[in-house]
């Protein structure tokens, strides 16, 4: 009986984190071979600050130095460098981590320096009726007769055919007796020659096989050539997931999983004395995590219970009887667990016996006095708070923060020189995380070389939040959070990545990958641009305030008060309701909104002044580097 159980934690030789064992089933792949598959029972890195993920077992435990039989002359070093060239072995580019000779340019990867070297001649290969030759050479233009996928590396010829094989696919049997399926050996075919009724998903990962799979035609069972490869354990003992041990039911079927709650379609763990099944995947889930949607920790309970109705990420129902995160500081935020474990969610930390630091809020200021505050963006001086923005002196003042207006809002203001925050940006956390990244970014002042927003790519010189000093956000995109409440709609806004969909409010077309605010409820998708545009502003073309005004259409039609071309109502706009003037959005803001007017700046290695024409910034004067 095949038993995967937890041990202890494990430090490999060319990864710089303690690794921990796992029965979990991860579709993911291996970062120290880098095949792609599912990894079962393997070993997984919980540092917040490293990329790599899960290992298999034995690539995790691979040795610091090895004799291989291909290099008997000398001892090869394991190292965790980034490899260059082609392994001598199997012909595939190298990656980290890999086995190489101190004295000589001998190089394989981790995989081939773990098993013997491929043999020159193969007389009676399991794959073919004809004797194989290793071809050490590439043949890209050609395709795997076992597995129909092409070559990137060595492979094996049959001259007498013309034919290529994959130099792991020589050892494919066309029938092989496997211990998932017991009652019939299991048949190589390929998935197009399956017919009618037959199953074209594997029982064990769930995917379909579009190209070859073993198949028993007697039970309609399938199995990937991953899986067949690497079968996944029998029998797994893991009593957080349950109190029996769990037996693989080597049949596909669809069942509910009493873990997550989602419908199946594969071969389940059961407990037949409980009636228990569950994915593979959902044994030995995270206990305790983080996701990018939500301010607190979420904790998975297997029983969800009552006082829940949708998750919050899907939006879609929970079901109490089965297993989610929830949060124990929002009474009613909870997410389905395959929402919660999404890739671009959650940063692939288990926090259980992590102290939670989700309370630990570090100031972006130190109170000095009433009404005084030291911010660490100026530190020079103290910033006097003004409600309602009393500095009447000059309505036309810009938030260094945000770039924009001071206009109504209470804010924070220096006496010795023309430096002011509105309240809010004053506020801003100095770390947190954005719905664009799984990281903890932090809040930065951007200095002269000026970037574009990573999200919604227009041009900024206020604070902006980053990770490590890459993927720049600036804090209208980054305060965005969901659910977002906007004037302009009547239902709550969440995130989505949208690719093709026009912004009700400017009807730009969205590039792909791009996040929009989108309603659940209706067709109502908003750019974050324009999701972030003020909605009160003062303009020197009128002596009022201006509103922004969101898709209710003027009875008569309307010219803006600054280009003077026709307003198309079907956009967002600004009006005066004392003068009734319109404005477009743009015309009102400039092309550069997010600027400071008079300034020097570096954008893609030029110097440009940022300029002020007409009451916005639309304008930059370009001046060499070495002016």
């Amino acid at each position: 009986m095949d038993t995967i159980t937890s041990t202890t934690m494990y430090k490999t030789s060319f990864h710089d984190h303690p690794l921990f064992p796992s029965p979990r089933f991860v579709m993911d792949y291996c970062e120290g071979c880098i095949t792609e598959g599912t990894i079962y029972g393997g070993y997984y890195c919980n540092d917040p600050n490293c990329t790599a993920w899960f290992f298999h077992k034995k690539c995790a435990e691979a040795p610091l130095q090895i004799n291989h039989p291909s290099h008997p002359q000398h001892l090869l070093l394991l190292t965790k460098q980034l490899g260059d060239g082609v392994c001598e072995l199997c012909g595939e580019t190298i990656l980290a981590p890999f086995y190489s000779c101190s004295t000589c340019e001998f190089k394989v990867d981790l995989t081939c320096g773990m098993k013997p070297p491929p043999p020159s001649a193969i007389e009676h290969p399991l794959c073919h009726d004809h004797p194989l030759v290793l071809l050490k050479k590439r043949k890209e233009e050609s395709s795997c007769e076992v597995c129909m996928d092409g070559f990137w590396g060595y492979s094996y010829i049959c001259h007498e055919c013309n034919l290529y094989f994959h130099l792991d696919c020589v050892n494919l049997s066309k029938e092989v007796n496997h211990p998932c399926h017991s009652n019939h050996p299991i048949k190589l075919f390929a998935s197009i020659n399956l017919m009618g009724d037959a199953e074209k998903i594997c029982f064990s990962c769930e995917k379909q096989s579009e190209k070859m799979l073993y198949h028993c035609p007697t039970c309609n069972f399938s199995i990937c050539l991953v899986c067949t490869r690497n079968p996944p354990p029998l029998v797994i003992d893991h009593a957080r997931t349950h109190v029996h041990p769990l037996t693989l039911l080597s049949r596909t079927m669809s069942f509910t999983c009493d873990v997550c709650g989602e419908d199946g379609k594969g071969g389940p763990y059961v407990c037949l004395q409980c009636a228990f099944l569950t994915h593979g995947e959902c044994i030995d889930l995270p206990r305790i995590i983080s996701i990018n949607r939500h301010e607190h920790r979420i904790s998975f309970t297997p029983h969800l219970g009552v006082g829940y109705s949708k998750c919050g990420v899907c939006r879609k129902s929970l079901n109490q009887y089965r297993g989610a995160y929830s949060c124990s500081v929002c009474p009613k935020y909870a997410t389905h667990c395959k929402c919660a474990l999404r890739s671009d969610l959650w940063d692939r930390v288990d926090l259980e016996g992590i102290p939670n630091h989700d309370a630990e809020y570090i100031a972006p200021f130190k109170v000095v006095g009433d009404d005084l505050i030291i911010h660490f963006s100026h530190e020079k001086h103290p910033l006097k708070f003004y409600k309602k923005n009393k500095i009447l002196y000059d309505k036309w003042l810009q938030c260094e923060a945000c770039m924009y207006p001071l206009v109504f809002e209470s804010s924070y203001g220096c006496k010795e020189c023309r430096f002011f925050l509105h309240d809010k940006c004053a506020n801003l956390p100095t770390k947190k995380k954005t719905a664009f990244s799984r990281k903890l970014h932090s809040l930065v002042v951007t200095n002269e070389v000026v970037t574009a927003c990573a999200e919604c790519s227009v041009l900024f010189d206020g604070f902006n939040y980053t990770f490590q000093g890459d993927w720049r956000i600036d804090v209208h995109c980054g305060s965005l959070c969901e659910p977002f409440i906007h004037d302009g709609h009547l239902h709550r806004l969440y995130f989505y990545q949208r690719w093709g969909s026009s912004c009700v409010a400017c009807e730009d077309i969205i590039r792909y990958g791009r996040y929009m605010m989108c309603c659940d409820a209706c067709g109502f998708d908003l750019c974050l641009y324009c999701a972030s545009l003020p909605t009160k502003m003062w303009h020197k073309k009128d002596d009022h305030p201006i509103t922004l005004h969101c898709g209710v259409k003027l009875s008569e039609k309307s010219c803006c008060e600054i280009c003077e071309r026709e307003l198309d109502q079907c956009k967002w706009f600004y009006t005066c309701f004392d003068c009734g003037v319109t404005f477009h959005t743009r015309c009102v803001l400039g092309d550069f909104s997010r600027l400071k007017p008079e300034k020097l700046i570096f954008y893609n290695r030029k110097r440009f002044e940022v300029i002020e024409e007409g009451g916005q910034l639309n304008s930059l004067i370009y001046e060499s580097m070495n002016a």
